[in-house]
């Protein structure tokens, strides 16, 4: 069985919209389904469409994610001890040779990816041209705008 890497940040956020989808959205459409049936003829009523349509939604997200979490490997990033070397769960600090600008990233799951929050997906090109890496290395990565090079400033696991 394959597992999947995700943060332990990652994995509450999952449990926490499981918890969601199962408590407050299933029984709204439930409701909403049973409301719909009450109005009599179901074959021209679009409520009840609507209500089923998104049944359907909700329950294949349900499938989703639980499907995700039981082959989730949990990687709480505090705990790592990869001896200053770029691993899933790393947070990063680099510096564009370039231009000079710095930002950091920690490297995620694919469920967490969020640029703007500076959480990139493992299996994104800069993910891959820093696993390994530690402080000092410099890091070529294949950007859509061409090669770029960045210089690992720092690297931990918080």
């Amino acid at each position: 069985m394959v597992t999947i890497p995700i943060t332990k940040r990652g994995a509450e956020k999952l449990k926490t919209e499981l918890h969601r989808l199962k408590t407050v959205e299933r029984p709204g459409v439930i409701a909403a389904i049973a409301e719909a049936r009450a109005q009599g003829d179901l074959s021209e009523n679009a409520e009840y469409d609507a209500a089923k349509d998104r049944q359907g939604f909700v329950e294949g997200r349900i499938q989703e994610v639980e499907g995700k979490l039981s082959v989730a490997q949990i990687i709480d990033p505090t705990t790592l001890d990869a001896g200053g070397r770029v691993v899933f769960g790393a947070t990063v600090e680099l510096e564009d040779e370039e231009s000079g600008d710095t930002v950091k990233y920690q490297i995620v799951g694919e469920d967490e990816a969020d640029l703007k929050l500076g959480l990139v997906n493992i299996s994104s090109p800069i993910a891959r041209a820093l696993i390994g890496k530690e402080q000092g290395d410099t890091a070529e990565v294949k950007a859509p705008g061409g090669l770029r090079r960045y210089e690992v400033m720092s690297v931990s696991y918080t």
